[in-house]
């Protein structure tokens, strides 16, 4: 695709700097760019390179300034570059056809250019709607639901009665509607709970590769509007994820837990069971929730505190070794100050 920078400033808005009838016909990053694409510096430390790559347009923030080169200035450069992206490189549109190699059960009801690749199966009883593309040796069960234009990846199984809603993408190997973990001690053995629930993903949401997603044991375990998630996240059964939150790679999140809107739990990251973790909180990696967060929390740790106190915490680490030989030290000197003392008290009493 060719447009002018001005074109595409009237698309995502901002500011040019320089020539707006600059040509562009690709998007590429800082240092690989060549003439006629554009690329962009959310990181200031790239600043620097704006002046020696070949690009013939840098979107940048606006309190850059280098005359050097044409600028497309916007408060918010990454976004923009995800913008840019959309419409400069169009995914390839699908065939809008049924693959006679698809199985397909007894009364499943398929929309418009619903587009189903070799070796999928879908159970008898689903509702796939306009739009949808579902590709090789997925699974669909019984009476699962998925909305309009969501792209369901190879080898992604999605189990029965399970909802998903309209624009998901569930990335490979992704598993949505798998039994909880639920069983009951029995003497020495373990007695299976039926897990009777659902899965339901609202609208808008990715879901990553490797994801699994419990199915609840009664109920549903509910994956709210906007949500992402990474690689490797596993959600478990009757779990709430609110709107807009964000899982990063091998996340966990234990049975029955809440999790508000707009949370960011990163690498690694992981709670207990049945507690609430407010709006706006932002877990670090590998932090450990081992009880409720009240909204808008920093925390990180395992278990979790206040991410000042965990960088604090984090600095005597390397220290500890140094401290505790010095804490023997303390302890020799004082056992001999002790031994003296005891000798001079023992020469009083003579």
């Amino acid at each position: 695709m060719k447009m002018t920078l001005k074109e595409i400033a009237e698309v995502i808005g901002g500011r040019i700097e320089g020539n707006p009838d600059t040509i562009i016909t690709g998007i590429a990053g800082i240092d690989k760019a060549k003439e006629g694409d554009i690329t962009f510096v959310a990181n200031p430390k790239y600043i620097k390179q704006i002046e020696s790559t070949k690009a013939s347009a840098v979107v940048c923030s606006p309190d850059v300034a280098v005359k050097s080169k044409t600028l497309l200035k916007v408060e918010n450069p990454y976004l923009v570059y995800a913008k840019v992206m959309r419409f400069l490189t169009p995914p390839m549109p699908e065939s809008g056809r049924k693959d006679e190699r698809a199985f397909i059960g007894k009364n499943v009801r398929l929309g418009s250019k619903v587009t189903i690749y070799p070796f999928v199966f879908v159970e008898e009883g689903a509702v796939i709607d306009d739009g949808v593309t579902i590709y090789p040796f997925c699974f669909v069960g019984r009476d699962v639901s998925i909305g309009a234009n969501t792209f369901i990846h190879p080898n992604v199984t999605v189990r029965e009665s399970c909802v998903i809603g309209k624009r998901v993408i569930v990335h490979s190997g992704t598993v949505i509607g798998s039994d909880g973990y639920g069983f009951a001690k029995d003497g020495p053995k373990y007695y299976k709970i039926p897990q009777t629930g659902i899965v339901q993903v609202d609208d808008d949401v990715e879901i990553g590769a490797g994801n699994t997603i419990d199915r609840a044991t009664m109920g549903r375990t509910w994956i709210k509007r906007g949500v992402k998630t990474d690689n490797l996240v596993h959600i478990a059964h009757n779990v709430t994820v609110g709107e807009d939150t964000v899982l990063v790679a091998q996340t966990a999140i234990s049975g029955s837990t809440e999790i508000g809107n707009r949370v960011i739990m990163a690498g690694q990251s992981a709670t207990v069971g049945h507690i609430k973790v407010g709006d706006d909180v932002i877990v670090g990696a590998r932090g450990a929730l081992s009880s409720d967060v009240a909204p808008g929390q920093v925390v990180s740790g395992a278990p979790h505190m206040p991410h000042k106190d965990w960088l604090k915490a984090t600095r005597c680490f390397q220290k500890l070794p140094e401290m505790r030989r010095a804490i023997n030290d303390l302890q020799k000197k004082l056992g001999s100050l002790e031994t003296e003392i005891e000798k001079l008290q023992g020469g009083n009493q003579q």
